[in-house]
């Protein structure tokens, strides 16, 4: 009995370990994968935004991999609503996974923001009217940790350099677990912007 327990034992432990490797292969994909795939824009599903520069495709590729169901529902939302006339408030997309909110306010002085980063969820951010300037950084390059990560909100803060791009209306970025971002930073004058922000539970 002892022997035939560990067979058994050790078949599992095969068995889990072939799952994993095949589960890891499923959502694996290189660059150049990820490039074509990404510049295909099929995802898109013929919303008529553009992406920006910074995106990182490979990361974007395999969380679209892992959680199709719940890209396509983003952007199946971007498509059945009109983004001109569309109101502030938010939008339940796909329960707790899927959600949007819009708002419209001012954008803020460069030291009224902060460095922020998220877990559990990936923030798909959509500037529909004006224009704001966001930053990007690595997480694990931040120059300090000024709040630690709490689950509850789903936030850490930091202090960090950054690189910064000015989104215009009609532009999205996406801002991945790991990936430190500062919005609402205006290029000038503080002028109102309009921003749809789709947050999609991440892999």
């Amino acid at each position: 009995m002892k022997k035939v327990f560990v067979l058994f034992s050790f078949l599992f432990v095969v068995v889990c370990l072939q799952a994993q490797t095949q589960a890891m292969a499923d959502t694996s994909i290189t660059k150049a994968q990820a490039n074509k795939w990404f510049k295909k824009k099929e995802w898109l599903n013929g919303v008529a935004l553009t992406p920006h520069k910074s995106i990182n495709k490979q990361e974007f590729a395999r969380q679209y991999r892992i959680n199709k169901e719940y890209w396509d529902k983003a952007f199946a939302f971007l498509k059945e609503h009109d983004l001109k006339t569309i109101t502030k408030g938010k939008y339940p997309i796909d329960g707790n996974n899927v959600y949007a909110t819009v708002t419209e306010d001012p954008s803020k002085d460069f030291d009224k923001t902060g460095w922020e980063s998220h877990r559990k969820y990936i923030d798909v951010q959509i500037v529909l009217e004006g224009e704001e300037k966001m930053g990007k950084w690595p997480v694990d390059k931040v120059t300090a940790v000024t709040k630690p990560y709490d689950e509850t909100k789903d936030v850490a803060n930091y202090t960090a350099p950054g690189k910064f791009y000015v989104i215009p209306a009609g532009t999205f970025i996406i801002f991945f677990p790991g990936e430190a971002h500062r919005p609402n930073i205006t290029p000038g004058g503080n002028k109102v912007v309009k921003k749809l922000v789709i947050k999609v539970r991440a892999a």
